[in-house]
């Protein structure tokens, strides 16, 4: 999901007490800390679901979802990068034991997760951009990006510092395996995540 950059004036409040009021006054908003910078993302729209939901067809069915691995959807994912910063990406595949690594604020070890998939909104910049070098810092080994505003679903690998060495984007019409280290084999279809998420309001 895609967040915007929110500026905040002068507080004695941490970070981490200033998002979790901002989404105690505004339910549905997410608040994330990345960078040391509070960015916000508005609740989001019925395709951004429907593609979400496609894209965890395809993990289950490799069993995914089971004794060694978890699928969760809005985990939290504590970053390196700041004292406060956190993510909450929209799906997460994590070892099963990812509870024993827990590190606060309702926040995993980066150690525990083995992909982040991220679905664009309105400030898709931010998955694209500012997620990327924050999950490769975490050194996420595979981020996934569904590019509703291009029309791309863009694959990750190989974090090296604030980058990933490997970013293919995929158009519509290709089929997507996943790298074998997630622990199972995982094939996505473009054409129909990209259709899932396409939003046909008027």
């Amino acid at each position: 999901m895609s967040a915007a950059p929110v500026e905040q004036p002068y507080s004695e409040l941490s970070l981490t007490a200033l998002a979790d009021e901002i989404m105690e006054r505004h339910p549905g908003y997410r608040a994330e800390i990345i960078g040391g910078q509070i960015l916000v993302s508005p609740p989001p729209d019925g395709p951004h679901g429907e593609a979400l939901t496609d894209l965890m067809a395809p993990f289950m069915a490799a069993g995914l979802h089971g004794v060694e691995s978890r699928l969760i959807q809005g985990i939290g994912l504590w970053l390196p990068s700041g004292t406060e910063d956190y993510a909450i990406p929209d799906l997460s595949l994590v070892d099963a034991d990812y509870q024993d690594h827990y590190a606060e604020n309702n926040c995993y070890d980066p150690v525990c997760f083995r992909l982040v998939l991220e679905v664009t909104s309105s400030n898709y910049r931010t998955d694209l951009r500012t997620r990327v070098a924050a999950y490769a810092e975490a050194k996420i080994p595979v981020y996934v990006i569904v590019d509703r505003k291009h029309q791309r679903l863009h694959v990750l690998t190989e974090p090296s510092g604030e980058k990933y060495e490997n970013h293919r984007p995929h158009t519509p019409g290709e089929m997507v395996s996943l790298p074998d280290s997630i622990g199972a084999k995982v094939t996505l279809d473009v054409t129909e995540i990209l259709e899932a998420g396409r939003n046909r309001r008027p």
